[in-house]
């Protein structure tokens, strides 16, 4: 990366946690995000009224925020067409992937190739760093509406990315922020790429 991507936020949701029904068992979870289009603080913990259901894997300094670039969208939306979970062609909506905030590059794609784990997003009242690939859970698969998608997840390295708070402020849907380079050694691709082998070993 030459110099900073600029970026924006396509949405910003947040969640309550909320009943969920996946493999014919009952739990709770938070996945399902709603878009808002105020300001919305930001503290060290995450958004404003959001809400994780399991802190072990969800949430925490380093987990705070879920980061998801918007382009997935139709990749995903094709898969679970395919896959039989979706009879219809519609756009799956913002929040859909259980994401706080969905990006877009205005300069070139944002995509997991492109973020490093490192790399800080500096919008005009935040800032935040990028930690660490999502990996998907039993959950995800059943909000997508079938059984692969974790694996499909992890092979297509579409996952996105969490974010840990460097500056509390503000954030909100339309906001122009900038992603900076960080130390540069691990991609989020390469990253979800190494959690892979090592559960193969």
């Amino acid at each position: 990366m030459s110099g900073p991507l600029r970026v924006v936020i396509d949405h910003l949701c947040t969640g309550t946690v909320a009943p969920l029904v996946a493999e014919g068992r009952r739990f709770s979870s938070a996945i399902g995000k709603r878009p808002r289009t105020e300001a919305v603080a930001l503290a060290p913990l995450g958004l404003q009224r959001d809400e994780q259901a399991d802190p072990s894997v969800h949430g925490g300094l380093a987990k705070a925020v879920y980061a998801w670039p918007v382009q997935h969208h139709a990749w995903w939306q094709a898969q679970r067409r395919e896959r039989g979970a979706s009879l219809f062609d519609e756009a799956l909506p913002p929040g859909f992937f259980g994401e706080n905030l969905g990006l877009r590059g205005l300069d070139a794609p944002l995509d997991e190739a492109a973020v490093y784990v490192g790399d800080e997003l500096h919008f005009p009242d935040a800032v935040l760093r990028v930690t660490e690939p999502r990996q998907p859970c039993f959950k995800f698969a059943a909000v997508m509406g079938y059984a692969e998608a974790g694996k499909d997840m992890v092979l297509s390295r579409r996952c996105g990315f969490y974010l840990a708070v460097v500056q509390a402020g503000t954030l909100q849907a339309g906001q122009v922020g900038e992603l900076r380079a960080g130390p540069r050694a691990f991609s989020i691709a390469d990253a979800i790429h190494a959690k892979r082998l090592k559960h193969l070993r």
